[in-house]
């Protein structure tokens, strides 16, 4: 679950936000960079499927912490397109891309 709600936050929040006539960073620190709370991301529900699988080790243990970023970005970039008809190629998508972007 950690792994799809730091998906989400990569697609909806995260960005360095550089000041071009300083060449500094408006968010260097923790209070200003956008990160997801608890309220940002209320039900997120993941499915496990049983599997066992003793050749990766006597326990059959697997880590499966960022798996869940990997195709969260899309996802929510094809929810995006779905739910406005405008494809946003460039993450995090903010509203001010959906509003400057051509309808598809």
């Amino acid at each position: 679950m950690g792994g799809q709600i730091w998906g989400i936050s990569a697609a909806l929040l995260e960005s360095s936000e550089l000041d071009r006539r300083s060449a500094r960073y408006y968010n260097d620190d923790l209070a200003e960079y956008l990160l997801p709370v608890n309220a940002d991301v209320i039900d997120v529900q993941t499915i496990m499927l049983p599997e066992l699988d003793i050749a990766v080790n006597p326990l059959g243990i697997k880590g499966v912490g960022e798996l869940g970023i990997v195709g969260m970005n899309a996802a929510v970039a094809n929810a995006v397109f779905h739910a406005s008809d405008v494809r946003v190629r460039k993450l995090p998508i903010r509203v001010e891309q959906l509003l400057a972007l051509p309808v598809c």
